[in-house]
């Protein structure tokens, strides 16, 4: 499988915008490609997305992670490009019809999971791989301990990657082999320096394969 970080607070490629918010897009075998948020503006998403040569047109789904303007800010101008995009994962709270609507933990695809709408606000995405489960969080507004245990439904958890907000629990992440730390979360310097050698950059062009 592969993540492309495509929107973050950073640039890991100096050529791509940084802007507050996050999105990546999640491409596993034999799955239609997912793009994970759609960041704060949908002019910086799509202008990155040209520069790290992925095209729109070839996105099938869209998984919103919860309803806050820097990650569905760019939703709108992505629909725009590409009305044909086959399914759009909602949590339940953003109350729209004709989408999915995820309330429950879910299997969406063969190897691809939502932990369904955690504490009335988030949900997050998880891909099942032979090393374990890859975990994609927007921001984790959930307490991060529920949002792994009901990960962990699906299978151990090897890579958490996304925005953590204020989580400072770190010992949760003892067992997890990567984290990529994103967008929102305020203690990366801990993160890397309590778990240097898991310890992943992101960043707007950061690409993830495992």
């Amino acid at each position: 499988m592969k993540i492309t970080i495509i929107y973050d607070n950073t640039s890991f490629e100096k050529n791509l915008q940084a802007d507050w918010g996050f999105s990546c897009l999640v491409e596993v075998e034999d799955t239609p490609k997912i793009l994970f948020d759609t960041g704060a503006n949908g002019r910086i998403l799509l202008s990155n997305m040209e520069k790290l040569k992925i095209d729109p047109l070839s996105i099938e789904e869209i998984f919103i992670s919860h309803l806050h303007w820097d990650h569905t800010g760019g939703l709108s101008e992505l629909l725009k490009t590409n009305p044909n995009i086959k399914k759009i994962y909602l949590p339940s709270s953003m109350g729209f019809e004709n989408e999915v609507v995820l309330k429950e933990p879910t299997k969406i695809h063969k190897n691809i999971f939502s932990t369904g709408e955690l504490e009335g606000i988030e949900q997050s995405m998880g891909v099942i791989t032979g090393k374990g489960v890859v975990l994609i969080v927007g921001c984790s507004h959930p307490y991060m301990g529920t949002i792994l245990d009901t990960a962990k439904k699906f299978g151990k958890i090897y890579a958490i990657i996304g925005g953590m907000h204020g989580f400072s629990e770190f010992e949760l992440f003892k067992d997890i082999n990567l984290i990529c730390p994103t967008h929102c979360t305020q203690h990366k310097k801990e993160l890397k320096e309590i778990y240097p050698e898991k310890y992943l950059e992101g960043g707007a062009g950061r690409i993830i394969e495992i």
